[in-house]
């Protein structure tokens, strides 16, 4: 093997781990939004969590890439330790996928249906496929799907490269004898985790033993251990992932190492047991890249069936490891991991955006109730939601901002232009909350009292105001456009409200039943409620925008609200007649 050959695996090599990658990120890219669904139907069903891994994993092709989001989701909060298990389990048998794929490089046949499984046959047509739709670009699921086609293109190439470069090790005694020292479990084990680690990937891991193994200098009894190890070195990424997390996630990762552990030696003490009495005939044998791809699989699902029934007692060994803490755990957290898949960092970008709303929510009524009776106390509580509203806003800004950075579909980079629009008008509303405690705060102050008549007026904005808010959380909680209609109809009732509010204010400024001091303090209060309508009517408006993805709301209630007997005119005459002054 001389220096060309070197340079030909090294080349190979590079071309697989990119190949994998690019692969990886498009199917990743591509799925995304069904990923999201998913995990929105996951429940704490072991065998579900299992499934779940399972399948994420063999379309993402990497278990280390699926338990780093596992890490990810327990720390931000979006699963538990206990569904994260099972998950784990199924990304360990999803992963195995890889093998089956690379294992087609070893097809021979004179049978030409059977040759065209080979990957050397259909891999190029692949990529002449792949790169059309990638040049064409039409929408960006074409262009990913395109990505996905020249990735795998790309994989199987470098898989053929390093193959190729490595087949003169077959007639080197010295390669020889280094295999046959793996042969050995112990040292089989370490080189196999030891290269998992290394390229943090046991899926590239596996096709590089199977390159190896294209040679014929690989023994069953060299690769069996190589394998188990693989599954150790696999979990130095989730590992490096949980540093700075919580401990649940902490936990999480915990529980990757430990069940990896606990099946390799397990398994490889039956193994070693079992082949001391039979003599396993195999063990000796050139080991087939069909061959490896079987051991692989076997041994992670015997990993998953032994442990499987265990699975609170992996839960207890971590939580043992990893003790609760005197002090508790911080809030939830926008975490970074969540990253690698956009969609579900979307969704926890809106999880906490609405608890953003809420908190402006209770602001607002709580500002509204101190105008009748004020307190100190409640006022300190308002001022105090609007810091924290601002903090959600700051930490979901730059976090919003990071996504919008990454490889983005159509859709997502629209929802999180859309979730920055809507983050603003939150802490907007939340702005005008800690003006309404202020005009409350004069009125205390100043011992000012409003006339029965101007308090009662003055109530029926405040019920249009709340009822708005309500119906903009509930728009944007469930992505309701025809609730969304509906804050835009009562936008409309609250301008009016407004005006007619004012109106009222200035004849009782011109009789003298109300002071200088009042009527700056009443303007002040009805101003506010009605800017903090309009932040409402935006927040429904950008729901609108994501479910249509083009019309917005606003526009779409220009042109129908000069339509008499529309669905918007109806909601409008419902509320103006609900909310009428007397």
């Amino acid at each position: 093997m001389d220096i060309f050959n070197i340079l030909s695996l090294v080349g190979g090599l590079a071309l697989f781990l990119f190949g994998m990658q690019v692969m990886g990120e498009a199917l990743e890219k591509r799925a995304g939004n069904q990923l999201k669904n998913i995990l929105e139907k996951l429940t704490s069903s072991r065998f579900k969590g299992f499934l779940l891994g399972a399948g994420v994993t063999a379309i993402i092709q990497s278990s280390s890439a699926t338990t780093v989001m596992v890490v990810g989701f327990v720390n931000s909060g979006i699963m538990n330790l206990k569904q994260a298990i099972g998950i784990i389990m199924g990304a360990n048998v999803g992963t195995t996928i890889t093998s089956w794929i690379l294992s087609l490089s070893g097809i021979e046949s004179s049978n030409v249906f059977v040759s065209l499984l080979k990957p050397t046959s259909f891999t190029p047509v692949l990529a002449l496929i792949g790169i059309i739709l990638l040049m064409r670009k039409k929408n960006s699921k074409s262009a990913d799907t395109g990505m996905i086609l020249l990735g795998f293109a790309v994989l199987m190439f470098g898989m053929d490269a390093m193959s190729a470069a490595v087949s003169p090790l077959r007639d080197v005694p010295e390669f020889q004898q280094i295999l046959t020292m793996f042969s050995n479990p112990i040292l089989g084990v370490l080189a196999g985790a030891f290269l998992t680690a290394v390229i943090q990937s046991s899926s590239a891991s596996v096709g590089i033993l199977q390159a190896l193994a294209s040679t014929g200098a690989v023994s069953y009894g060299s690769a069996i251990p190589i394998i188990m190890g693989q599954n150790i070195g696999t979990c130095v990424t989730a590992m490096i992932s949980a540093v700075g997390t919580n401990k649940n996630a902490k936990r999480t990762a915990v529980v990757h190492l430990a069940f990896n552990l606990i099946g390799t030696t397990v398994w490889l003490t039956v193994f070693c047991i079992v082949n001391a009495v039979v003599d396993f005939s195999f063990i000796n044998e050139s080991a087939s890249l069909l061959g490896i791809a079987v051991i692989h699989t076997i041994f992670n699902v015997l990993c998953t069936a032994l442990l499987f029934p265990f699975a609170r007692l992996l839960e207890k060994i971590a939580c043992f490891i990893v003790r609760d803490s005197k002090v508790g755990d911080s809030k939830e957290l926008l975490d970074e991991r969540l990253m690698a898949t956009p969609a579900i960092a979307l969704e926890q970008c809106r999880r906490l955006v609405y608890k953003m709303l809420e908190r402006a929510e209770s602001g607002v009524k709580k500002s509204c109730a101190m105008i009748r009776e004020f307190s100190d106390t409640e006022m300190e509580e308002v001022v105090f939601s609007e810091q924290e509203v601002d903090k959600y806003e700051d930490e979901l800004g730059t976090y919003l901002v990071q996504i919008g950075r990454q490889n983005l579909s159509e859709q997502d980079s629209h929802v999180v232009s859309e979730l920055l629009h809507i983050v603003g008008d939150i802490e907007r509303i939340s702005d005008h909350s800690v003006g309404i405690v202020k005009s409350a705060e004069k009125i205390k102050r100043k011992n000012l009292k409003f006339s029965d008549k101007a308090t009662e007026e003055i109530s029926v904005m405040i019920e249009a105001v709340e009822d708005i808010l309500d119906k903009a959380k509930i728009a944007f909680r469930e992505n309701d456009t025809d609730m969304a209609l509906s804050v835009e109809a009562m936008e409309h009732v609250i301008d009016h409200l407004k005006h007619e509010l004012k109106k009222r204010h200035i004849d009782r400024l011109k009789t003298g039943k109300c002071s200088i001091d009042q009527g700056f303090i009443m303007t002040d209060i009805i101003t506010s409620l009605e800017r903090i309508s309009d932040h409402c009517s935006n927040v429904a408006g950008c729901v609108e925008e994501i479910g249509r993805g083009s019309l917005g709301i606003h526009a779409y209630a220009r042109e129908i609200v000069k339509e008499p007997d529309s669905e918007f005119d109806k909601k409008y005459q419902e509320y103006k007649k609900r909310y009428e002054l007397n």
